[in-house]
């Protein structure tokens, strides 16, 4: 019986692994594809290569701005200011909510304008901010806090809202207090709704700073982006957005492989 265990779980194990290694596969190749699709038709002049670019393009342009390091302080800078709004949305989520679970009477008056101010497109905030605060990076790391906190604050609420009721009555019944129910009850069966809130934003406070950038900053993959398409230097633009699209994936890849760890460890 326990060889028939074994061998079912190593054909279970080895079913997985080729089915992860086939997904990877299949990505590589579509990229690859898209890549020789993409730099034959600029080669062959089917897409005007000074508004499409090109790979090879790209790559030359962001090998002369390795060279001279400007492209590592452009995406130092706007790495930097991703993760500090990204850490603030996060302790202010988790500040406000537990405020808002506490006081029930001020959930409810709040709540509306929650909902309002996370469908407000954020992009019309963008320039009240810099008016405002000014043009700095204080103010870019704040607009990339406005893009995600509203929505986080509303999601984890509503995690703690969804917590099995029984819980909190045992923790009740033998005398805990409601610093007792948050901690041993809420805060630990919310974790799996604050890593996937985690993620979505980490994308949104990139797209938030990238909005600040576009604006006022005079550094950055944002300020790259939109000044290279006001003098015309599309290599930049389409550069900055691949380094982007890069950095999204790292960081979201990063969350991902923290919460795999997590989920290991509680198993």
């Amino acid at each position: 019986m326990m060889s028939e265990v074994s061998l079912a779980q190593q054909k279970y194990l080895l079913t997985q692994k080729k089915h992860r290694r086939t997904v990877t596969v299949s990505r590589l190749c579509i990229f690859f594809l898209f890549l020789g699709l993409w730099e034959g038709a600029a080669r062959l002049e089917l897409i005007d290569s000074f508004f499409f670019s090109s790979p090879s393009r790209v790559f030359l342009c962001a090998y002369q701005m390795a060279l001279d390091q400007s492209l590592f302080a452009h995406i130092g800078i706007t790495l930097f200011e991703t993760i500090a709004s990204f850490v603030l949305v996060i302790v202010a989520t988790l500040a406000i909510t537990v405020i808002l679970w506490l006081n029930k009477q001020l959930s409810e008056t709040l709540e509306p304008y929650l909902v309002i101010l996370n469908s407000l497109p954020k992009s019309a905030l963008a320039p009240l901010l810099i008016v405002w605060l000014g043009a700095n990076y204080k103010t870019i790391i704040i607009t990339g806090v406005s893009v995600a906190i509203f929505g986080s604050i509303l999601s984890l609420y509503t995690s703690f809202q969804s917590v099995d009721s029984e819980k909190i009555k045992l923790i009740r019944t033998l005398g805990g207090k409601k610093y007792h129910i948050l901690m041993k009850v809420l805060l630990p069966a919310s974790i799996p709704s604050l890593f996937s809130i985690m993620k979505v934003n980490i994308g949104l406070c990139l797209v938030g700073v990238i909005i600040g950038e576009f604006i006022s900053s005079r550094q950055g993959l944002g300020y790259l982006i939109i000044y290279g398409s006001q003098v015309f230097k599309l290599d930049w633009v389409i550069m900055s957005i691949v380094i982007l699209c890069l950095v999204a994936w790292g960081l979201y890849s990063l969350l991902s492989r923290l919460e795999k760890q997590y989920q290991k460890r509680m198993s």
